[in-house]
Parts: structure tokens; sequence; C-alpha cells
């Protein structure tokens, strides 16, 4: 029976791939600007959100962006004016999101461990109509954001100094910035889980340097290989009953290894074709003749 026979299985499948393509978006700039694991922290500092939304009872998602938002702007304020250097500022987002999104959904009257379990390794299933519709609306405003600045994130993430220099608003796109990675997460914390979310943001990327040449093509292929990679792990996740996220992950990294051994194995072959052909073996006087040339 095809997954399309069922609402929730439509729902699902139309919510991993708002994922994928919003995610390998955002996420090319900060491959770009060596932040490949802020992803996890936001997603840590976004359980804490959760939690209170739990306890608050109040939307979880809503309460997840707002708290985002403000780690992701915080992190930023942290990297461009305190001493404290970002790896550490990182740290404090992964330990402290984590443990107060625990304490805050242990504290509330929700069953915690399946709570917990549904927002931190994702639950695509349960996506409802306002989920969906949440998603769809940050979904399109992260691409947006994406696409419409991208040469000036391109110019910030390449080289602060010479965008500063430049005349453009360093500080402001590096908030924008952050906080729309922050909502990034958010929308991929019912397909991937906050755990994972990272994963969809940077392996795609990854992938799509190994075929690309060019930032806005990299971002291109990236957002397909999202796509591809999000829906055909929730199909696959379907076949075989596994978990929609982690398969989603999975899949994303089998990818990864795939592209990167076909193109080690397409450049090899194409050097080997350039490389010029060994000459035919000279006669014995002309090698005496050589030689004797060289010697004198």
């Amino acid at each position: 029976m095809s997954i399309f026979s069922y609402d929730f299985m439509i729902r699902a499948l139309l919510g991993a791939l708002i994922t994928g393509a919003s995610a390998p978006a955002i996420g090319v700039y900060l491959v770009q600007r060596r932040l490949s694991l802020i992803g996890d922290g936001l997603g840590h500092v976004a359980l804490t959100g959760v939690g209170l939304g739990l306890l608050l009872h109040r939307s979880p998602v809503i309460m997840a962006v707002l708290a985002a938002a403000a780690g992701a702007v915080i992190i930023e304020l942290v990297r461009e004016r305190g001493r404290t250097s970002g790896d550490i500022a990182l740290s404090m987002l992964f330990y402290g999101g984590i443990s107060g999104g625990v304490v805050l959904v242990n504290l509330s009257d929700a069953q915690s461990s399946r709570s917990l379990v549904t927002y931190l390794f994702g639950s695509p299933l349960t996506t409802s109509r306002q989920d969906l519709t949440v998603m769809l609306i940050l979904g399109a405003a992260v691409l947006a954001v994406a696409v419409l600045l991208r040469p000036w994130l391109f110019a910030v993430c390449h080289d602060e100094e010479y965008a500063r220099v430049s005349g453009l608003p360093v500080r402001t796109l590096n908030l924008v910035l952050a906080v729309t990675a922050a909502v990034t997460v958010t929308v991929a914390m019912r397909a991937v889980g906050l755990l994972l979310v990272s994963a969809l943001m940077v392996v795609p990327v990854a992938t799509a340097q190994q075929i690309t040449r060019g930032f806005r093509a990299t971002m291109l292929a990236a957002v397909a290989l999202g796509l591809v990679v999000s829906g055909g792990g929730v199909w696959l996740s379907t076949a075989i009953d596994t978990g929609p996220g982690a398969t989603v992950v999975l899949l994303a990294i089998a990818g990864f290894f795939a592209v990167t051994v076909g193109a080690s194995a397409v450049r090899s072959a194409r050097g080997a074709r350039a490389r010029p052909a060994a000459p035919p073996d000279a006669p014995a006087e002309s090698l005496d003749a050589g030689e004797a040339r060289a010697g004198a």
C-alpha cells in the first residue's frame, strides 16, 4: 500500500521536504563560516524552549523558536564582543541548553520520557496540520533569507573584515544569520529532531562541495540533496520500520561517502587520461649521443 494513502504520512513527507530544503540552504553559510556545529548548540537551547512550553502549557514550537533565537543572539554577541572564545560559548549552549530542557520537561505534567524522545530525535509521523503550517511558514522565511540576502551573507561569511570595510552592516547580517539558523533548528525539530538537525544542515553541503564549484551551485546542489535524503529517508523508514529522523541522517551520510568515493574515482580517471604517454624507446645510438652531449 502506498504511503500516500494516509494523511499522516503525507504530512510527515511534506514536513521532511520542508526541512530538507531549508536546513542546507542556511547550513551552507554556517559551513562557510566554519560554524558547522552551531546547529547542535541551538538545538540544545531549543530544548529549553520546548520544556518551558510544556511547563507553561504553551506551544512548544513557538517557545523553541524564541529560546533558540535568544540563544543565537547571545552566542553571536559573545563571539563578537566578549573574550570568551566561540567554542567555549558553544559548549555553554550545549550543556546549559540540554540541562535546562531536561529539568523543565521533568517538571511539566507531560509524559517526560516520551516528550524528550519526540523532540530530541524527531517524530514526523505525529506532525499535525498546525505543525505543518508552522513549518511551512518558517521554512519559507528561512529560504527567503538564504536566497534574497545571499550576496551580503556570503560576503560576511567569506571575509568579515572586507565586508565591514565595504560598508556592509556586518553585525546586523551576523544576527540575521544566527536567528535564521535558530529558526531552521525549530523547523527541523519534528522531522529529524533537535540532536540530529545539525547533520542535515551540514552533510548535504559537504556532499555538494565534492561535485560543485562556486557558492551558488553548492547551495542549489545542497538543497537538492537535502530534498532527496529527507524524502527518501521518510519513505525508507516506513519500509524497514526504523526511526525517520535517524534514517534521514544515515542516508545523508551514506550519500556523502558515495559521492566522495565516486568523485575521487572520476578525478583519478581524468588525471590518468591527462597524463602524457611515455615516449617510445629510443635507439641505442641516440641514447649514447644524448648522454655524450649531456656530459659535454
